[in-house]
């Protein structure tokens, strides 16, 4: 006679996530502040001349600042990604695809904060005072050219959460302390 121990599989557990899957996902989601902050302090501005038809037309290489400010928010969001991702799998007891999601969500949302906090924390500070000439050379704010940027920290999220189950290797995650 053959006895066969099946052991059972652990389920995705969903209701007892819910409500600490909105607190991870507002808690990184707070995170765009900081990462705003940090944008609007290390990205470049650019400089332009004033032309004929009352433009700005950027002086020679000058117009590559506004790809060094969209490569450095995100640099920011990849790496605030690497961290947050590592730090949502440590929450142990709550670990699977319910706070991931959660985790991917509030991810989104940081970038789209940190987007909007960084042009307000930029405020006035490259305003023209008076009505340039025509030959001025005026600084122009940092922007951010293109909105596909958010991606980056969901996607650096979903990458490391999911790096971090598949080494994991236990059908649990991890999630039972015994």
């Amino acid at each position: 006679m053959v006895l066969m121990l099946q052991r059972e599989r652990p389920k995705v557990v969903i209701k007892a996530d819910l409500l600490p899957s909105v607190t991870v996902a507002s808690t990184i989601g707070m995170a765009g502040i900081p990462i705003g902050w940090l944008w609007a302090q290390l990205a470049p501005p650019r400089q332009a001349v004033i032309t004929s038809d009352g433009k700005p037309t950027p002086v020679d290489m000058e117009s590559w600042h506004s790809f060094d400010a969209l490569v450095i928010f995100a640099l920011l969001l990849l790496g605030a990604g690497l961290v947050l991702g590592t730090l949502t799998w440590l929450l142990r007891e709550r670990r699977g695809p319910v706070v991931m999601l959660a985790a991917v969500a509030g991810s989104l949302l940081s970038g789209w904060l940190g987007m909007l906090m960084g042009r307000a924390f930029l405020g006035d500070e490259y305003a023209v005072s008076g009505r340039p000439k025509i030959g001025d050379v005026i600084t122009l704010a940092p922007e951010i050219s293109s909105s596909w940027v958010i991606i980056m920290q969901p996607l650096a999220v979903a990458l490391v959460y999911a790096v971090l189950a598949a080494w994991n290797g236990r059908d649990d995650l991890g999630r039972r302390l015994a």
